[in-house]
This record gives structure tokens, sequence and C-alpha cells, in this order.
């Protein structure tokens, strides 16, 4: 039931920025301007870095990561849009790259941003989609019916999409993708600027296709849509992959478990120590000569302990941020910056 997805030692390496680098999504590169007696340098971005993961056949499958690490690069070469550098991408039996059309039929995609066709009404769009895999015009019909009721859109289905909203045209682009029952079907950022009511409803939707065996890879940077819907997940930077396993399985990684970010007026080394110190204390990073991240088996009951250990160096504690264990956490703990970052 359903198939599954390998990726071996994938590598991607820009030689002009991308379109979400030329509007600061995070690539950095390094480029100098050429003047009259200057050759210009060239770029190298590098968005993937040896990526290597498997995707079993009938789950759901999360790539979670701040905006520019690597997730959308991944699902483009997944999806035949973005020619990798090196490396191999297999679609259950087929290479991806050596056997583009017949990876294609097994797969649906929604992209970051919708590409609907404004000179076509809802129907339209999706019959069309059915007609372009070789449905038949009953079952195009039967099957655009279908959808329409399920994404909530039967009252705006003839009318031309340019006048639906942001969420409209999401729901609107993943009732296109499922129009031909693709064994596979890629999401990426499926549910950025939605409100929170559609959330919900494009999360029961995709439940309920992955009841069917179909295999379901989503990219998003948002914690909770992870932790909720992904049966496994790999956290992505920089194009690397820095952690993989259940949601259960990385947050249990996360030394201590609890983060506790400490900010004092300065850092002496005495203080770093002695928090070191501390009743289920497993790890402490200074940073930034103010700043200090405490790992723990607990939150709160530390409090007093610290309070006192700055008292006995002369230092103020100015804020405190308990986070319990969750991706966020694990994430800190590997990059020391925020998902979202």
């Amino acid at each position: 039931m359903g198939i599954g997805i390998r990726i071996e030692h994938l590598r991607k390496v820009y030689d002009s920025p991308p379109p979400m680098a030329a509007r600061g999504a995070g690539f950095s590169f390094t480029g100098v301007r050429s003047g009259p007696k200057q050759e210009k340098k060239k770029i190298e971005i590098v968005a993937l870095e040896d990526v290597s993961m498997e995707i079993r056949a009938g789950e759901i499958f999360g790539l979670l990561g701040p905006n520019g690490a690597g997730k959308s690069t991944t699902i483009g070469i997944l999806t035949t849009r973005t020619k990798p550098t090196s490396g191999r991408a297999i679609l259950g039996e087929y290479d991806v790259w050596q056997q583009q059309v017949k990876a294609k039929r097994l797969i649906g995609v929604v992209p970051q941003r919708p590409n609907l066709d404004f000179a076509l009404t809802a129907r339209e769009i999706l019959l069309f989609h059915g007609a372009y895999f070789g449905q038949g015009g009953r079952e195009r019909e039967q099957k655009a019916q279908g959808l329409l009721e399920k994404f909530k859109l039967t009252d705006r289905a003839d009318q031309m999409v340019r006048g639906f909203s942001g969420g409209m045209m999401q729901r609107l682009s993943i009732a296109r993708a499922m129009m031909h029952d693709p064994e596979v079907l890629f999401l990426d950022e499926p549910s950025a600027g939605l409100d929170p009511q559609t959330r919900l409803l494009l999360w029961e939707i995709i439940r309920d296709y992955n009841r069917a065996g179909k295999t379901i890879v989503l990219t998003t940077h948002y914690m909770d849509e992870a932790d909720t819907l992904c049966e496994r997940l790999a956290i992505i930077d920089h194009g690397r992959i820095i952690a993989q396993g259940t949601p259960q399985e990385l947050k249990s990684s996360i030394p201590g478990g609890y983060l506790l970010r400490l900010r004092f007026n300065r850092v002496p080394d005495e203080l770093t120590a002695a928090l070191k110190t501390l009743p289920g204390v497993s790890e402490v990073r200074s940073k930034d000569g103010a700043g200090t991240d405490v790992y723990a088996d607990r939150g709160g009951p530390l409090i007093a302990g610290i309070v006192t250990a700055a008292q006995a160096v002369g230092v103020d504690l100015c804020d405190v941020h308990i986070a319990e264990p969750s991706l966020e956490t694990l994430f800190l703990h590997h990059t020391g910056r925020s998902l979202r970052d």
C-alpha cells in the first residue's frame, strides 16, 4: 500500500541566485561586481549538501526548518522541477531524473505559492487537470464535484479564481493536486498564511488522504503542524539534515528536555560553573556575554537556584524564558537559533 521515496546523497549548487534567494529568503552568496578591469566572480550557492533519507510508503513525512534551509529545493528535486547537482532521488521503483514521465504520473504537487490560471473557474481548473491525466468526462465531473465539496468551494465553483482569497486559492491548489489521485502528495508550506479554521480543515483532509494509503510529504516551519501531522520528520538547516526520527524521538533526544533561556547583566565563568552544578542540569551554554541556555530535567523549580547562584557572584538576572521539550527546543539545541529565524 502506497509507495516510498529514497534520497541518496543529494547535492544542489546554484550558480545564480534562485528565485527565493533573490528576494532575501535565506540563501547566502558572494559576488563581485565587475568593473572595467575586474573579472566577475562566479556565484556559488549551496542549497543542499549530502542529503540522504528514506520516506516510507504510506506515511506522512515532514521536512521542518526555517526559510532558506533547503526544504523547497528538496521538494523541487523530488518533483522534477529542480535538477540536482549530484545524488539520486528514487520514487517507488523510478529514478526521478532518469524516468521523469513515469515519476510524474505518481505525484501531486502543491507549490509554496498558488499558480492557478486566473482565466478559469475553480471547476474548470479541476476538469482540465483531470483531462491532462487522461480521465474521462464523467469521471472528471464526479471527481471535481467531490473535491469542491470536500474543500468547501461549491458556492464559488463556477466563479473566476482571480477573486478568490489566499486561503481559497490554497484549498483549490490542493484539490487540483488530488484530482488525479496521486500515490504521493507533496505539500510545500501548505498552511502558510491560512487562518486557524482553514488550517484545521486542511489537516483533516491530509489525514483522510493518508488513511487511503497515500504517502504525503510536507514542508513546514510550524512546529505544531509537524508535531500533529507527521509520523516521522527530518529537520534541515543550511542544506543539511541535522536530525531525523519521530516527533517523540526527536523531543526525547534533547539533553534534559527543558530549556531555560536566561539573560544576565554579565556572565562570568564562575556563574557558568555554578549553573552546571544545579540539580538536574545537563548542559549550560553561554553566548554573547549576557545570554545563557540551560538544559535541564525541570523548569520552574530551578529558578530559585539560578537566582542564588547569580547573587553569589554579584550578577543580576534580567530575564527568564522556559521552554518545555519541543521540536523548537531541539532546533535551538542544534543551531542556537529559532526555527522561524
